[in-house]
């Protein structure tokens, strides 16, 4: 079973932070980002993903769908709920939120681990040094052959709506209907 195939039975098909069932993808939660484990990823919707990558675009009445999901079992739901929370501290209900969360301590490990990161990640540039961020649309510069996938990735191929990683060289976006990693040196933001 692949890994979305266990994520959308383990949240009944929905996001696991504000339980939308539409553009469901795969999160794996940094830093320990392994997206083959279950247990290291989310199932989120467009909507968390966009402002999960973007903290400025943060709609603070969206994520009032925390109250819930914070409570949630699984380790991964509860280390993005305590990071989103801390993003909001500014606001008085998340601050009460965070102070109500129990974390044990190799979850609260992982959930701090990621806050420093977090602020000092650096950006994700393309072969120009423009910023790219996550629903952005970029270009191939390059062919590129997709190992495993038996095709090339044709220059000029436009990659739509593509989401970032933990990595700042790398972003993952659709080609051809599979989803794949792209080396930033080869795209350029469209």
């Amino acid at each position: 079973m692949t890994t979305e195939q266990t994520l959308m039975e383990r949240s009944g098909a929905q996001c696991e932070l504000c339980s939308s069932k539409n553009d469901l993808s795969v999160y794996p939660v940094p830093p320990k980002s392994d997206a083959s484990h279950p247990d290291h990823c989310l199932l989120v919707c467009d909507n968390c993903l966009g402002q999960i990558n973007q903290s400025h675009t943060m709609d603070t009445h969206h994520w009032r769908c925390l109250n819930d999901s914070m409570w949630s079992q699984v380790p991964a739901v509860q280390v993005m709920a305590f990071r989103l929370l801390n993003r909001l501290s500014s606001e008085g209900w998340a601050r009460d939120l965070v102070d109500m969360m129990y974390l044990d301590d190799e979850t609260r490990e992982w959930a701090e681990s990621g806050l420093s990161s977090e602020e000092s990640e650096a950006p994700t540039l393309d072969s120009n040094g423009s910023v790219l961020n996550a629903g952005d649309t970029v270009t191939l510069i390059k062919d590129l052959p997709v190992k495993g996938a038996g095709f090339t990735a044709k220059r000029g191929t436009a990659v739509r709506n593509i989401s970032l990683t933990g990595n700042p060289e790398q972003i993952e976006g659709r080609v051809n209907g599979v989803r794949i990693v792209l080396l930033t040196k080869y795209l350029k933001k469209a």
